[in-house]
């Protein structure tokens, strides 16, 4: 089989060459003092899903005896939250962990390590069309009386808001409090190949790792956590495929005029479905709110290079004033703030049902990120399973590609958990096989969703404006409906 780099694909090679090249590395390789170290599974990618999968591991009595390795490129320990963090600062990347997410990390200990003072659960979640203003409440409190007999839970959480930097941080600890984990950080990986027959074992089928650090790993299981463009992926030669939204997620970190209309109890989080895309106002502990505004690229370019105060009003008016409204104000270079307060003063608007007030903007924290689309053609190969980003990537709407690499984690924990009680070579295609059957379902389902959501709403004009409406308001009306797909978001079946 021909080698494959992480620099690109497989090299075709005649096939007296290619047998030249397996002898000259099988008497390298037995001959050499530095023969790999060999590992039952290396996780490449040290984010959330990767560290998941990590904690379950170690957290399970089945999987505990397992050798593993983390690669991580970045120092993590320089990206942890301080635990005396102050609460008047959040980072401006932020995501909506559901409350099966939330149950998964507590399964596997790493909850207990969360800063629970920077984490903000919400209870209710209003959206409505940008052009007609259909609207659809989501909240547990109506959908209770609601839920089917046969699940009688009653939660009370729609999901937690929380900074990617805690979700990290509370994993690393938990991590460290395990054990067993060699962890190479700041370190990258220089070249991913196959291996060879040698002294010490039959390495044929087996990822091998080389190091910046110059160490060398052998892998019984690969697994990619190391996001969109993973070099796993592409030494697994599994394509990727989808397309770029050309749109913009515009992220910021804000302060409101007071805790929200649902006070400190009760959060409400706020989405605005745009012509260019879904505006979204997030709640986080006190008076903070979290931002993701989907956009056109130059209008993410120009809302970046605003002053506060115009960006502060132009956030205000994305949930206030009409679409044409909005055109207008993404025109001017500058002076939003007085022509969205003289626009306000003309517009009609129920204060209630919309976030209440921005009146700051933190420094340093707009930025924007392009917003695309992918979905490997398979999780698994021999000896390589993705998890995470480096599986799929989500249009943030649904707030759902955060929860998705933590499924991902779960699944490959208990496949990995199945493949160790019944005695199976854990990085064959027939042990993982399981995994990729239930994510990639799963996955392919919440991806479709969301691009459909995307492209419906893009929509101005036309009869569809009036059929969205309709629906829109016909959800809201059905409770039963209602609440199958706010169990649905909260990741229940």
């Amino acid at each position: 089989m021909p080698p494959r780099s992480l620099f690109g694909a497989p090299r075709a090679l005649p096939l007296r060459s290619r047998a030249v090249r397996v002898r000259l590395d099988r008497r390298f390789a037995s001959s050499t003092a530095h023969a790999p170290e060999v590992y039952d599974v290396v996780c490449v990618g040290g984010g959330p899903a990767g560290l998941s999968l990590l904690a379950g591991l170690k957290a399970s009595p089945v999987t505990r005896g397992l050798k593993v390795a983390l690669i991580e490129g970045q120092d993590m320990q320089k990206n942890r939250l301080l635990k005396e963090a102050s609460l008047d600062s959040f980072s401006n990347r932020c995501s909506s962990l559901t409350p099966a997410s939330v149950k998964n990390l507590q399964e596997i200990g790493a909850w207990r390590h969360v800063n629970a003072a920077r984490v903000q659960p919400y209870q209710e979640m209003q959206v409505w069309d940008g052009v007609s203003d259909a609207r659809i409440s989501f909240d547990w409190d109506t959908a209770r009386p609601l839920l089917s007999p046969r699940n009688p839970a009653q939660p009370t959480t729609i999901a937690y808001m929380i900074e990617n930097t805690n979700t990290v941080t509370m994993l690393l600890s938990r991590l460290e409090e395990l054990g067993g984990v060699d962890m190479f950080t700041s370190t990258k990986v220089s070249s991913i190949e196959l291996g060879s027959d040698t002294e010490q074992m039959d390495f044929t089928s087996w990822p091998i790792l080389t190091l910046s650090n110059g160490k060398t790993l052998a892998a019984r299981l690969l697994v990619g956590a190391d996001g969109a463009n993973s070099p796993v992926r592409t030494f697994a030669d599994i394509e990727s495929r989808g397309f770029d939204y050309n749109r913009f997620g515009v992220v910021a970190s804000l302060s409101i005029e007071g805790q929200g209309w649902g006070g400190p109890d009760h959060k409400i989080a706020y989405q605005r479905f745009l012509p260019s895309g879904p505006l979204a106002l997030l709640p986080l502990p006190g008076n903070k709110s979290t931002l993701v505004w989907s956009t056109t690229p130059e209008r993410a370019a120009r809302l970046k290079a605003l002053s506060p105060q115009d960006f502060v009003a132009m956030v205000n008016a994305g949930f206030r004033l009409s679409t044409t409204d909005l055109e207008y104000l993404h025109t001017l270079e500058s002076g939003q703030a007085e022509e969205v307060a003289w626009r306000e003063k003309h517009t009609p608007m129920n204060e209630r049902a919309i976030p209440m007030r921005i009146t700051d903007v933190e420094a340093g924290t707009v930025a924007g990120f392009p917003l695309r689309m992918r979905h490997a053609d398979t999780y698994t190969g021999e000896r390589v399973a993705l998890v995470g980003d480096a599986a799929h990537t989500i249009h943030p709407l649904a707030g759902q590609g955060l929860n998705q690499g933590q499924g991902d984690a779960a699944a490959l924990v208990r496949t990995i958990s199945h493949a160790v009680r019944t005695g199976q070579d854990i990085g064959s295609t027939l042990a993982l096989e399981s995994y990729n059957s239930e994510r990639y379902a799963e996955n392919n389902a919440m991806l479709g969703v969301c691009d459909k959501l995307h492209r419906l709403y893009s929509i101005e004009s036309g009869p569809l404006i009036g059929l969205r409406s309709i629906g829109l308001r016909a959800v809201d009306a059905m409770g039963p409906l209602k609440s199958f797909f706010m169990s649905r978001a909260a990741g229940g079946s």
